[in-house]
């Protein structure tokens, strides 16, 4: 089973940003980082490799980088039966560069960019900056499951789809997935599947890569830092389906974007071929948490279970409810402001942490209600 850190030295002995950022008397539930050591697989190859040659490795002048492509590909067909070619794997420091040297080499700035709504900020402000123009597929709660209805994409260039979704935690079905290809055909799209949250969801869900459904329009980036939580690894995978992205990126210049680093090579290698054990008592511990939370917050709170994910989106009712909590209950969460359309009456909460510090927060959240 996985250990646990006491809060103690999750503020004294580690100087991560979820803990680092807040007072001393303040539970920390908004940066997706967990509370959790990191899986043993993963601190043997950064051990051995440290240990080791430290020189230029061999993969380097391999823009896949050689084992993570491979790595990647070997994940892909057991996990989720898609065989991915490894020589179309390309390697980034994290899926918020790689969203943003697609636009760059894909579309130009006013480009409709199609997101489903509320959205992980990071991609928002991508968007913003660039000037790419934000096309909201609004998610809205229907019967108990969040659901949407696609819009008119025409005047759009690229579908940007996460999946499984954040911050709802919604798995796309099958006939969802088969849709939302029908309008990126329909439209000549590109599809960006941000595929990272796949290795965290819960039964009886599924995860099916987008990149089954329609190859050639798809670019699938993914990373271990969310499973594995490894966020400061800085190293994620694009598998580039589509061929003319394919051939937009070659033409760039070879180290424009950068190179991939050697330890986040080797511990994603080693997460993915090694860490399964450490990933599954994960897993089930967030799965009893996302249940903790449905038995213990007020119905006030608005609480959907997550499919996916280890966030929690609820409706608080009224704007700018995380500051209250904040102040009021010593919790901090995410303010649902931060991710567009839909998000203004939310809040976001981390429940990868331990059952004793959920309890602790929990409780605080239903006095400050």
């Amino acid at each position: 089973m996985n250990g646990a850190y006491p809060p103690e030295d999750l503020r004294s002995s580690h100087d991560g940003l979820k803990w680092a950022a807040v007072d001393p008397d303040v539970i920390p539930a908004w940066i997706a980082d967990m509370d959790l050591p990191t899986a043993p697989a993963v601190i043997e190859a950064l051990r051995r490799r440290a240990n080791g040659d430290l020189g230029y490795p061999a993969w380097l002048l391999e823009a896949n980088a050689g084992p993570l492509a491979e790595a990647f590909a070997e994940r892909m067909s057991a996990k989720y039966g898609w065989a991915p070619d490894p020589s179309l794997v390309r390697a980034f420091n994290d899926l918020n560069q790689t969203l943003q040297v697609l636009l760059q080499i894909w579309t130009e700035p006013g480009d409709g960019v199609a997101v489903h709504t509320p959205a992980y900020p990071p991609f928002l402000s991508t968007l913003e900056v660039m000037r790419r123009r934000l096309r909201p597929i609004q998610f809205e709660l229907v019967d108990g499951s969040w659901r949407s209805t696609v819009p008119d994409l025409s005047d759009c260039r690229v579908l940007l789809l996460v999946n499984p979704h954040n911050p709802t935690g919604r798995v796309f079905s099958r006939e969802e997935l088969v849709e939302l290809a029908e309008h990126a055909e329909r439209h000549d799209l590109l599809v960006i599947a941000d595929e990272i949250h796949a290795d965290l969801i819960y039964e009886p869900h599924r995860h099916i890569p987008f990149a089954t459904i329609l190859p050639e329009r798809t670019v699938t980036v993914t990373s271990a830092t969310k499973a594995f939580n490894l966020g400061g690894i800085r190293c994620s995978v694009a598998h580039f389906g589509h061929p003319g992205v394919r051939a937009a990126l070659a033409a760039q210049p070879p180290f424009v974007y950068g190179s991939a680093n050697l330890f986040g090579v080797e511990a994603t290698v080693a997460a993915w071929r090694h860490g399964d054990a450490w990933l599954a008592d994960t897993v089930a511990l967030l799965d009893r948490n996302r249940r903790t939370i449905a038995e213990r917050l007020p119905g006030s709170f608005g609480y959907l279970m997550p499919e996916a994910t280890y966030l929690a989106w609820l409706n608080v009712g009224r704007p700018g409810m995380a500051e209250v909590f904040e102040r009021e209950a010593r919790v901090r969460l995410n303010d649902g402001a931060g991710f567009g359309p839909g998000g203004e009456q939310h809040v976001r909460l981390n429940f990868a942490t331990t059952e004793p510090l959920l309890s602790e927060l929990l409780d605080r959240l239903a006095r400050a209600s």
